[in-house]
């Protein structure tokens, strides 16, 4: 599932394959918990969520990884040594099997996206 027609996160989430609708569920909780403030919303056919209208983080079930969007290049570059040798694109962290989600290191990175807004890639 690369962009889903899903028009909540739960729909989403009842739509993914079985194998990872926990990690991805996960994913869900933590943001939840850590965003304080945020819209959550279906945007670009994933799970986004958003403050003050802009897409700060989101994930998907993508056909070979899960991924875990952060749009903060001021936080990405705070966490340069943690993120170092990881799978990661422009603003993508991606997992290749759901065991693979490093819940520690995503729940670290929503609390310094929660802490103040910032620059948007």
């Amino acid at each position: 599932m690369v962009q889903s027609s899903a028009v909540d996160v739960d729909a989403y989430l009842a739509e993914v394959p079985e194998g990872r609708r926990d990690a991805l569920a996960g994913l869900r909780r933590l943001c939840r918990a850590e965003l304080k403030g945020f819209d959550e919303v279906m945007a670009y056919g994933m799970p986004t969520y958003m403050r003050a209208g802009a897409a700060e983080i989101a994930f998907a079930s993508q056909k070979q990884y899960i991924s875990f969007y952060l749009m903060r290049s001021d936080v990405r570059e705070s966490f340069e040594e943690r993120l170092a040798g990881r799978d990661m694109g422009k603003g993508c962290l991606r997992f290749r099997k759901p065991e693979d989600v490093d819940l520690d290191l995503v729940r670290d990175l929503l609390r310094a996206v929660a802490t103040a807004p910032g620059t948007i890639c």
